[in-house]
């Protein structure tokens, strides 16, 4: 446990099972106390890696830390607000409430009402700006480019995680089930691989028993098609960075996303995305004359067949939109650039 008179910020995480949310925590944590920033986590469901407070360590809250200012409490679910509400409102605690708001829909009244007393509010997007009522802060998620960057031998990093060095390879990543368009990318890619020998496909995500049916009718698509050698289920990998060095081109074909990390990961691995328009991907993807990939509208098979087959037609445009977006996702998108951001807020707010 950390001694609570050293910590300046409470992240709570009043959640047990992983969530987006879950591992923003966890992945943003270190890097902000690697930068100075001293925060601490509260609640289940994390690492015991991460500095952490105990529930007993709120009665030490009326106490200000050793630096004189407020401490602040970074909340990003409701429940969350609602205790900090509880502790600077009711019991009189020295805290500053900042919200973290992910929500691309009108929030409801009861949202509306806690969100209208906290002291700041940052949005993760403009998309998700575009439905809060009050005075925001944009501060987009940023990505580890110390774990996630691009491979020094791209046949080797292929045969790393055993695929065929040989071959050129489109990837989806992430939870398999329809909200997340898995379907849509079997389907790109069985219009596709049959007329590109070259190609093959990989689908790395696991499904939850509730969506079991939904990947063995996938399965059973693919086996149709006469595809199964060449559209892989290759499940889910705690070293995902490993696979996403191994692609050459990434699809994230989602149906809806709160904001959605994986077109920035492929990015940052110097493979070129194709996206939906939904989440943060617009703002994430560059278009046009320096593309890093292209955004199609949510739901389009076709747009997606399109876009997938023009970008493996064209070796030179997959290689320098790669290039671009290494570049863009380095200069933008680092997830010491987000944590230097909320440091700025944090400051303002305890001062």
């Amino acid at each position: 446990m950390t001694d609570i008179a050293d910590v300046e910020v409470i992240a709570p995480n009043f959640k047990q099972r992983l969530s987006g949310v879950t591992s923003t925590i966890i992945q943003l944590v270190p890097v902000q106390n690697r930068l100075g920033q001293k925060v601490a986590t509260l609640g289940p469901g994390l690492p015991n890696s991460l500095p952490r407070i105990g529930y007993a360590d709120l009665l030490r809250l009326w106490k200000r830390p050793r630096n004189g200012h407020k401490r602040v409490w970074h909340a990003r679910r409701n429940n969350e607000m609602l205790a900090g509400l509880v502790l600077r409102d009711l019991l009189r605690m020295p805290l500053k409430i900042l919200f973290t708001s992910a929500s691309q829909r009108r929030h409801t009244r009861w949202t509306k009402a806690l969100i209208a007393r906290v002291d700041a509010v940052v949005a993760t997007s403009a998309r998700t700006a575009a439905y809060l009522d009050v005075e925001n802060s944009v501060v987009m998620h940023g990505i580890d480019t110390a774990r996630f960057f691009p491979p020094a031998d791209k046949a080797a990093a292929k045969q790393a995680v055993g695929l065929d060095p040989e071959r050129k390879i489109a990837g989806c990543f992430g939870r398999v089930r329809r909200q997340k368009g898995t379907d849509l990318f079997v389907d790109t890619m069985i219009a596709l691989l049959p007329g590109r020998p070259d190609w093959i496909a990989i689908v790395a995500g696991r499904a939850t028993a509730s969506h079991a049916a939904f990947e063995t009718e996938l399965r059973e698509r693919v086996a149709k098609a006469g595809l199964s050698d060449r559209i892989l289920f290759v499940g889910e990998h705690t070293n995902i960075n490993d696979w996403y060095r191994a692609l050459d081109l990434f699809v994230a074909p989602q149906r809806w996303e709160g904001f959605g990390l994986t077109p920035l990961e492929a990015m940052a691995t110097a493979v070129p995305v194709v996206a939906t328009d939904v989440g943060a991907f617009r703002e994430l993807i560059v278009t046009g004359e320096r593309e890093t990939g292209v955004v199609i509208p949510a739901d389009d098979l076709a747009a997606m067949t399109t876009a997938a087959g023009a970008f493996m037609d064209d070796p030179a445009r997959l290689s320098a939109a790669g290039a671009r977006a290494l570049a863009h996702v380095t200069e933008k998108f680092s997830i010491e650039r987000e944590a230097r951001r909320l440091g700025e807020i944090y400051a303002s707010l305890a001062q």
